[in-house]
């Protein structure tokens, strides 16, 4: 006969887990700079051609917010790459980490 635990598990996030690293988000956020530094754009451009904030564009870049789904689409488009491009350097260094 299993054992119920005493009291039920506590909705939300498990304790000590966060869905922000800005380990990564640096990483992603170099890598994007360099794309579009490399492309000759300046933030105001590479936003108005993607369709986001420049100071958002800014944080991205500096590592201080990481994406949603919406953003790397946009950026990738914006820069005329694969969203998987913009990924691979962050990627690499989550599977370093883990």
């Amino acid at each position: 006969m299993p054992v119920r635990p005493k009291t039920p598990p506590k909705p939300g996030r498990p304790k000590g887990s966060t869905s922000l690293d800005l380990g990564i988000a640096e990483v992603f956020g170099k890598h994007a700079q360099a794309r579009r530094l490399k492309t000759g754009l300046s933030q105001e451009a590479l936003a108005l051609e993607a369709g986001l904030e420049r100071s958002y564009l800014s944080r991205l870049e500096r590592g201080k917010n990481q994406p949603t789904l919406l953003a790397l689409l946009k950026l990738a488009k914006g820069l005329g790459c694969e969203v998987a491009e913009l990924l691979a350097p962050a990627e690499k260094a989550f599977k370093k980490r883990r």
